[in-house]
């Protein structure tokens, strides 16, 4: 897959970190902080673009992913606080006390474009579910929420396994039927997801596919388009 994105080189202090945003906004796709589920909402084009963004963040130790979801055009469902969502390797050592410092100095980017490997994305992403079937696999996404921002610190394959959750949702999403009336469709979840200690209801963020309005205009795969009617014949 082919990502534009924006590269910001910001400093802290003797520190330059690596940014990168997507060049165009994902105008369709908002993000609910889970409060203890968070919901994701995106048409075809966000969930595209969010598999391509983690399938980069999983081979991109030294960048931090920044995805701006906040000003968006909302849904017309959901609750909780909308947020943004930050990738990064949990060897980076990113602090999300640190990230409004880091945020501010995102002023201009430099255009960059990426190409995404999706059949290796696709063997990681198969490697760590065959490992998660064992026992004593450990390996987790941790999070937090911090600043309006939704952070994931995790490895390669966590993160190559979440994108192929939001490939999925983009692809067959849009086959549900009920989504042509603006219905969402659940598709998946993100994966491993650390869960705090002492029980309760587990923290999920459900990944759903939904078109934008107006809803006449979308169309699901292989589906016939409307005729036209005839003119009204004249009197």
């Amino acid at each position: 897959m082919r990502l534009r994105l924006s590269e910001f080189r910001p400093r802290t202090g003797p520190y330059e970190h690596r940014v990168v945003q997507p060049r165009q906004p994902l105008r369709h796709t908002s993000l609910r902080a889970p409060d203890p589920i968070g919901l994701l909402l995106g048409d075809h084009d966000g969930l595209s673009r969010l598999a391509g963004l983690f399938s980069f963040a999983a081979y991109s130790r030294h960048t931090i992913v920044h995805v701006p979801l906040r000003d968006g055009v909302l849904p017309d469902e959901g609750v909780g606080e909308p947020v943004d969502l930050v990738l990064v390797h949990h060897t980076y050592g990113l602090r999300p006390s640190a990230w409004p410092r880091l945020r501010r100095a995102l002023t201009t980017g430099a255009p960059l474009t990426v190409r995404t490997d999706e059949a290796r994305t696709a063997r990681d992403a198969a490697a760590r579910r065959r490992r998660q079937e064992r026992a004593d696999s450990r390996n987790e996404l941790r999070h937090a929420t911090h600043a309006r921002t939704f952070f994931l610190f995790g490895g390669r394959d966590l993160f190559a396994e979440a994108a192929m959750s939001f490939a999925h949702a983009a692809g067959w999403g849009p086959r549900h039927k009920r989504v042509a009336q603006g219905h969402s469709a659940l598709m998946a979840g993100l994966p491993s997801l650390v869960q705090p200690p002492g029980g309760g209801h587990p923290v999920e963020v459900l990944i759903c596919f939904k078109p934008y309005p107006p809803y006449a205009h979308f169309r699901r795969p292989g589906a016939r388009p409307s005729r036209p009617r005839p003119p009204a014949a004249s009197p």
